[in-house]
């Protein structure tokens, strides 16, 4: 095969086109410590790339080498074997958007399920066919609320909101012009209802609370729902652990407009942070307002049951500026996998989980709380509920978790990732993986190490 090598000629030309006269100038706006000839290794056949990269990753420690209690967003739990042997599949693996109803209808379905399962976490009508994460359902949730009242350019969100979404949420609204008032959480980690009372005004399209919040704390939905309500616009509450909708009541059951958040507990394991799944549900009235697509059930023409994409608001599909969103897939692989989990757990098998995951956390508690008041490590909100992550106070927690680290235990999230508003200190979070060993072993190395 011939391999062409542009020559001096051809690089004036494409210099001439681009507008500039060297490459230098091409290549001006990187910083001139980075400038420069890569210090590569010379060249290595494959097999060689191959056994250098297998050395490179036997210096990998294993998560089951260590007892881990990493959370903030990401959290394990059991994924059945039968879940990825499915998975697996290849008509799966290579299934994307189901345009075409009459060659996909198992996918079609897979996804249909979904909704159904969404519905019936969040008790709420409809819920679309996913979004990439936590973070843009959110965003999707907010920007649906300034399209429902168009008059309203300022959204309220709880200052107890994971950081990174929040970010995200900043990135936005900021080009669209929605402006943004954060509500700070009182002295039990929960939304200060004073301050919200002063936040909220005939402006506020939308407010968003985090319950399970990312302090751990579980918020008071119900009183929430009412001070929304009264100020007209509409609330959304985010779930960062799905898991928790197995125990805790969701906020449809309270008038909440909207349920959103991250689905990555079921079935998509914690690799690297992702990739995750997010999702959306939402009351019947806002159906025309809501972001990416939906898949509806029908009958054909011999009456047979049957699915089809419905309700497609991308711009892919329609005029761009009838568009809902342009951010939004039906993110199919991720979404099977958390439909095939929670049909293998059933109604009775999610609750557990949720419980199981909610007394390994308490227990954690309890033992925190028996190693006395003058202990370094503190519970930094002991009377306010929480599901299963909570967050204890101490004055060096990279410290402290580089030292739990040394002895094989991943001790939790520092809370100085998050900027200085936070409390310093580590948010530990315990699920149904967790054994009482390796809560004994937390316990007793807190006790020893902080």
């Amino acid at each position: 095969m011939h391999r062409y090598q542009a020559g001096e000629g051809d690089r004036r030309a494409m210099l001439e086109a681009v507008g500039c006269s060297t490459v230098d100038e091409l290549f001006s706006t990187i910083p001139a410590a980075v400038r420069g000839a890569l210090d590569l290794p010379p060249a290595q056949s494959e097999e060689e790339v191959r056994r250098e990269f297998w050395a490179l990753a036997s210096a990998n420690a294993a998560p089951e080498c260590f007892a881990s209690f990493l959370g903030a967003g990401v959290y394990r739990h059991v994924t059945p074997a039968v879940a990825d042997a499915l998975l697996q599949r290849g008509e799966f693996f290579t299934a994307y958007t189901p345009y075409q109803p009459e060659v996909s209808q198992g996918t079609l379905q897979a996804i249909f399920e979904f909704q159904s399962y969404v519905c019936q976490l969040t008790e709420l009508d409809v819920a679309n066919a996913s979004l990439y994460d936590g973070a843009t359902a959110v965003v999707e949730a907010v920007l649906m609320a300034a399209r429902t009242l168009p008059g309203r350019r300022r959204a309220v969100v709880a200052g107890a909101l994971h950081p990174d979404w929040r970010a995200v949420l900043a990135t936005y609204c900021e080009p669209m012009g929605l402006a943004i008032t954060d509500v700070a959480w009182g002295g039990d980690g929960r939304v200060d209802l004073e301050a919200l009372a002063h936040a909220l005004g005939d402006d506020v399209c939308a407010v968003v609370v985090a319950s399970p919040n990312a302090l751990g704390v579980i918020e008071d939905l119900p009183a929430l729902a009412r001070a929304i309500a009264a100020a007209g616009a509409l609330g959304v509450h985010a779930v960062a652990e799905a898991t928790s909708l197995g125990m805790l009541a969701p906020g449809g059951r309270f008038g909440f407009d909207v349920v959103c958040g991250e689905l990555q507990a079921f079935g998509i394991p914690a690799a690297f942070g992702g990739p995750l799944l997010g999702f959306f549900a939402a009351r019947q009235q806002h159906l025309r307002q809501m972001p990416g697509r939906l898949i509806g059930e029908t009958a054909d023409a011999g009456g047979r049951r049957g699915y089809v994409l419905t309700l497609s608001t991308r711009e892919q599909h329609i005029r761009r500026a009838k568009a809902t969103s342009n951010i939004c897939t039906n993110h199919g692989l991720m979404a099977l996998a958390a439909t095939i989990v929670i049909s293998l757990l059933g109604k009775k098998g999610v609750r557990e989980v949720a419980l199981a995951s909610h007394a390994k956390a308490e227990y954690v508690k309890t033992g925190l709380r028996a190693q006395g008041a003058g202990h370094r490590v503190q519970l930094a909100f002991p009377d306010s509920p929480t599901y299963d992550e909570f967050l204890v106070l101490h004055d060096d927690p990279d410290g402290l978790l580089a030292r739990l680290k040394g002895e094989g235990i991943l001790g939790g999230v520092s809370t100085s990732r998050f900027g200085a508003g936070w409390p310093r200190g580590i948010l530990i979070a315990a699920t149904e993986r967790n054994t009482r060993e390796e809560c004994d072993r937390l316990l007793a190395a807190l006790g020893r190490l902080a």
